[in-house]
């Protein structure tokens, strides 16, 4: 079963560069499919992934805007921090 903390682990994955944008719509393809979600958060999990199922095509995409957006509907606050390259 899909919890919101899952979609959000894979958006922090995406965003952290740890897999490719061909991952996680691969990966949010296959969970429409296959799995089942959470009941509690069955409506808003649904929405994201299936918006992150065509973040591929180029009408769609999916911008930073728009994984702060899921994250923040399933309950993370995102915060950016930058370093320096030493």
């Amino acid at each position: 079963m899909i919890t919101g903390h899952d979609v959000a682990a894979k958006l922090v994955d995406y965003l952290q560069h740890r897999i490719k944008l061909t991952d996680l719509v691969d990966w949010a393809e296959n969970a429409m499919m296959l799995e089942d979600f959470s009941p509690s958060e069955f409506e808003n999990i649904r929405f994201i992934i299936s918006r992150i199922g065509v973040a591929d095509v180029r009408e769609f995409g999916l911008s930073w805007e728009d994984c702060e957006d899921f994250l923040s509907r399933l309950g993370y606050n995102v915060t950016v921090k930058v370093s320096e390259v030493s």
